[in-house]
Parts: structure tokens; sequence; C-alpha cells
């Protein structure tokens, strides 16, 4: 049988959405120097949707938005929630125009299994559960990178990164017997070190978020 040289097919990507609430481009570029500088592995090389719903009453230059996003190495696909204006120069620059936050918000994937991992996951390993809850009955080391559609459990000490609910669940958790992670993520939501460490540090702990915020809660020896 020849296959043919194109193919169409239905298939499902996340993508992170970076909400755009000021019409300063100065401003943005400043704060989004400081996210970089403490999470660059979050953002570069992953793949973007601007929300621009705040700007919708701004006169804002689009070309330059995209440009200084683009020279951070930040990749751009589309827009959404955006203004007729707005949607236009997206167009014009090649960018998607999305349906708005509130359309795309599909009922979230409900994890329909459980991963298990019996071993420790090293510096260097990256472990993806797609549509399905992790367990780790081990340590994450440094540099090593959990990554679950659903919760994560890991019984052991959490010290690289953790990252619950991507596929959009704001219902996953992470479970840790020692929390000591780099950076740790609900739903696109997430902690570096510092900002864990002020409410937890090397105790067994659950993150989750409340809102559109996160937190965590301490858990019995």
């Amino acid at each position: 049988m020849i296959k043919q040289n194109l193919e169409l097919k239905a298939t499902s990507f996340t993508l992170s959405v970076l909400y755009i609430n000021n019409s300063n481009l100065d401003s943005v570029a400043n704060e989004l120097d400081k996210k970089l500088a403490q999470a660059p592995q979050f953002f570069i090389g992953a793949p973007l949707v601007l929300n621009l719903s705040a700007l919708n009453e701004c006169n804002v230059d689009l070309v330059a938005l995209k440009s200084l996003l683009v020279e951070r190495q930040l990749i751009i696909v589309g827009v959404t929630e955006a203004s007729a204006n707005l949607a236009s120069q997206a167009k014009e620059l090649g960018l998607a125009v999305m349906k708005s936050g509130k359309q795309a918000k599909a009922p979230t994937i409900v994890p329909r299994t459980t991963k298990i991992v019996k071993q420790n996951v090293r510096s260097g390993q990256q472990i993806y559960a797609k549509e399905s809850d992790l367990i780790v009955f081990g340590a994450v080391g440094n540099g090593a990178e959990v990554i679950a559609d659903g919760s994560i459990h890991v019984y052991g000490a959490l010290r690289g990164k953790a990252m619950a609910g991507a596929a959009g669940d704001n219902n996953s958790v992470i479970i840790a017997s020692s929390l000591e992670a780099e950076l740790v993520s609900i739903a696109g939501q997430y902690w570096t070190a510092d900002s864990l460490q002020q409410h937890c540090h090397a105790q067994r702990g659950c993150v989750r978020l409340e809102g559109e915020t996160l937190t965590v809660e301490l858990l019995p020896q």
C-alpha cells in the first residue's frame, strides 16, 4: 500500500495560555524576564497561546508584543479572546485566532489509569503519565521530571520537577513524603523552589490549587 504524501489527522496537544494583562509592553517585558529567570524550562520551547481579553479596549501593537516574546525564545502559535482589531493583526502575523478561553475549556480529562514507577527517578530522566495518575515508589532526584495529566504521588523525596494536571485538570494534586522540589506545577500554575520553601521544606505535604493559587497542606509523618 502506497502511503499518501499528506495525511490530516485529528489529535490533541496541551497548549499553555499566557495572559497579557497590561498594554505597557515595557512592564510586560520586565515581569516576563523575572518569570523566565525563575523557571526558564517552563516557558522556553513551549507553544503558547496569548489571551488578550484584558487588552481589547487598548490600542496595542501586536507586532511589537510578538517581537518581545520571540526575542525571549517563546513560541507563539495563536491568540484567544481578542477584539476584532487584535484578531485582524494576529491573522496578518500568521497567528491562529482561537476560541475564547471559556469556550475552549472542555471538560477536564479524568485520569483513567494509574502509572506506577517502582524505582528512583534520576537526574535527566522524565516520566510522563498520559491521562493517568502517577505513583513513584522512590525518590525524584534533582534534574528529574515527573509529569502527569492526573495527580502525582511520590513515596520518597521529591527534589526534581513535578507537573500535575498537565492536561488542565485543576483538581490534580502533588503529594510527596518530602517536598524539596525544584518546581511544582498544577494545571499551569507553578512554584519554584524558593516559593515552595516559604510554605514547606523537606516535609510530607500535598500541593493543590485553591482557585488559581497554589497551596500546600502538611500531612502527618
